[in-house]
């Protein structure tokens, strides 16, 4: 079965599952679209004219996706005047999909909503696994040390850093460990936490 139809000012013969290049119509890419402008029926044997159109015909598509047109060049010139007039225009499309031809009134079938994948649990972060085996005895207040705050702190705490010490005693292996791991970029040393901390374990206030 084929139809005519008639969309943007233009008709084009279609039959299921061409493709077509129409001017733009409302509507996002994988969404279905009726064309109700439908000029003539045809299933091989019959012929069927609208006047002008063919009742309770229509045609289904889905949006593929929207472009652009080729560059069409528009040059006016008056003769003798020196006037000139040159500009570009692209027309904006969409290219459509035909999926059925419906007749009687009938409507589109309803697109089947394909079901969102459940969302997983996320894994826990790779900053909450400890890193170091936090000492016995309270807490110190990490927040002290510059630039540091209630949420690094948490993150600290969770690798197992609780103390001025720890921070203190820090080697060369311990701040590439917990910079790979907080991403800090050289943040330790380049705010000279080791510093800070050996000051404030010793009662030193900066």
């Amino acid at each position: 079965m084929f139809a005519v139809i008639r969309t943007g000012g233009k008709q084009y013969k279609v039959a299921k599952n061409d493709v077509i290049r129409v001017e733009r119509l409302p509507g996002e890419a994988g969404s279905t679209l009726t064309l109700d402008e439908v000029l003539m029926l045809g299933d091989g044997e019959t012929v069927t004219v609208g006047a002008p159109t063919v009742d309770g015909a229509s045609v289904a598509a889905e949006v593929v996706a929207e472009a652009r047109g080729p560059k069409l060049v528009v040059f006016k010139k008056r003769r003798r005047k020196n006037s000139r007039r040159k500009n570009g225009h692209r027309q904006d499309i969409s290219i459509l999909r035909i999926t059925d031809i419906l007749t009687g009134g009938a409507k589109p079938a309803a697109k089947a909503k394909a079901e969102k994948p459940k969302a997983e649990p996320k894994a826990e972060a790779a900053e909450t696994a400890p890193l170091f085996t936090a000492p016995e005895g309270a807490a110190d207040d990490l927040k002290k040390i510059s630039g540091v705050g209630p949420v690094l702190e948490k993150k600290l705490n969770a690798l197992g850093i609780t103390q001025y010490a720890q921070v203190a005693a820090f080697t060369a292996d311990d701040i590439a460990r917990v910079d790979e791991v907080l991403n800090f970029k050289g943040r330790i040393e380049r705010e000279d936490w080791v510093s800070q901390a050996k000051a404030l374990a010793a009662g030193e206030t900066k």
